[in-house]
């Protein structure tokens, strides 16, 4: 990979936006006052498909990509009563959890929905390619839904809020569900068209995110391959299975979605957003996230390559950045200044 060069600026996608949708887009609906349901309308721009058979499909398609690390880790528990886990098994988990991990974080996140920075072509691919290995949708359709997130947070039009039904205790309640894992279950498409043009002229990104089915089927496939070729049995591949792929996963899974419900709900809040926007620093979080969970500098700053700015904050996904950038991997990184910083704060 020493011999990777810049992309040519003909060739290299465009640096998406600020983030901020057009007026006609990010306007809230008339009448929120930020503490009610959303209204029934506010969805316009995702209508529901016709409830039938893709409908259908769709739902039970999400339901078993939810479901079944949640067996694995079930499985996994009662393969554990009485027994030992592999040390193998372990450091095939943390492997993935981080190439995959860090895919979604600085691949999908830092890097294509926001443009964070710059990466030579190889790069951004791989990057690509690993945070679909993540098992959290296709890289275009991930990054146009969260652009989405962007233009309208915690109002009308946001795909995963928890403030959807309100902010009295049961909508609360209910709403936290829904920012988790209820919104996967909607079934409301987000425009790749309006949201993601970038990447949609962009042969390659198109390319791996096309190849999304084959690289689900992968992500199992190499813990398998490899428990296999350490263990030399069917159980340890099955382990390996188990614990470096349904169980990764999972855990991946449900740190991801916490950024959408947790760090929207709990948390300090030292910087200021745009108005209705609740987004919060979870610390407990910044480890297993990659420094993620600093989520209210980045919805002031959403372009900042780095969202742990404060002493303390640890920002895995930041440090990676730099790893790259000092290779020459990655450039014009958006790093954030002090008085950009300073001015954010509330």
């Amino acid at each position: 990979m020493s011999s990777m060069m810049r992309s040519s600026p003909t060739s290299e996608a465009a640096r998406p936006a600020e983030v901020a949708a057009p007026p006609s887009v990010a306007q809230p609906s008339q009448g929120y006052d930020g503490a009610g349901p959303f209204p029934v309308e506010a969805d316009a721009d995702a209508p529901a498909a016709p409830r039938g058979i893709s409908d259908r499909l769709y739902v039970t398609v999400t339901a078993a990509i939810v479901v079944a690390p949640f067996l694995g880790l079930g499985l996994a528990g009662w393969l554990l009563w009485g027994s030992l886990i592999h040390p193998a098994d372990v450091l095939l988990a943390l492997a993935l959890y981080v190439v995959t991990g860090l895919g979604v974080t600085v691949g999908f996140h830092r890097g294509l929905t926001h443009g964070g920075y710059r990466a030579v072509r190889p790069v951004r691919v791989a990057l690509a390619v690993a945070g679909s290995l993540s098992f959290q949708g296709d890289v275009i359709g991930w990054v146009a839904t969260h652009r989405r997130h962007h233009a309208f947070t915690d109002r009308p039009g946001d795909p995963h809020s928890p403030y959807r039904y309100g902010t009295h205790l049961r909508g609360q309640l209910r709403g936290l569900a829904h920012a988790h894992v209820g919104w996967l279950f909607r079934n409301e498409p987000t425009s790749a068209g309006r949201y993601a043009p970038d990447l949609l002229a962009d042969r390659d990104i198109r390319a791996v995110s096309r190849a999304f089915p084959a690289l689900c089927a992968l992500t199992l496939a190499l813990p398998f391959a490899a428990g296999w070729a350490i263990g030399g049995t069917w159980q340890r591949a099955l382990t390996a299975l188990l614990w470096a792929g349904l169980v990764r996963i999972a855990l991946l899974h449900h740190v991801t979605w916490s950024v959408n419900s947790l760090c929207h709900m709990i948390g300090r809040r030292p910087f200021r957003t745009r108005r209705h926007d609740r987004a919060t620093n979870l610390w407990p979080l910044a480890l297993l996230s990659f420094g993620e969970s600093w989520h209210n500098l980045h919805h002031a700053d959403p372009t900042s390559a780095r969202h742990g700015v404060d002493r303390g904050q640890i920002d895995p996904s930041a440090a990676f950045i730099r790893l790259l950038e000092r290779v020459g991997w990655v450039y014009d990184v958006r790093w954030p200044t002090p008085d950009r910083v300073t001015a954010r704060r509330a």
